[in-house]
């Protein structure tokens, strides 16, 4: 397996630009508060926002899929499908789910292998995504 930073870089990305723009709280105030969380090849990014409709998630990761409230929103529905493309080109698996007590949580797992874990931290450091917060 040859790992890629700039595509792990990319999915990561994805991930918390997505967060950022769902996240904001169900009643829309204040900005969207997103977490994202890194232990060897495991990332969660999560959000605090309305979370996925139960019939959306299976579609989430999609071509082109925009749920039906979101379609107003920017974007092409391919976000996430790059994300399950890039993560599964490095053996791992992609996965959506609702967290317990509202919003979502999307990310990835990833064989541990030298680098991945060195790669997949690097890509989601704090710094990395300025200009995504949302007010």
């Amino acid at each position: 397996l040859m790992l890629r930073p700039r595509m792990i870089d990319r999915a990561v990305t994805n991930l918390v630009e997505n967060a950022v723009k769902y996240g904001t709280a169900p009643d829309g105030s204040g900005p969207a508060h997103v977490v994202v969380t890194v232990a060897g090849g495991h990332l969660d990014v999560r959000d605090h926002g309305a979370g996925i409709a139960p019939e959306d998630l299976p579609h989430v990761f999609d071509r082109f899929y925009r749920a039906i409230s979101a379609r107003s929103a920017p974007g092409s529905g391919l976000g996430l499908a790059i994300v399950e493309q890039i993560v599964a080109r490095h053996d791992g698996k992609a996965f959506a789910r609702n967290a317990p007590d509202g919003g979502a949580v999307v990310g990835f797992d990833l064989p541990v292998a030298k680098g991945v874990a060195a790669a997949v931290s690097s890509a989601a450091a704090p710094g990395r995504s300025r200009g995504l917060s949302r007010k």
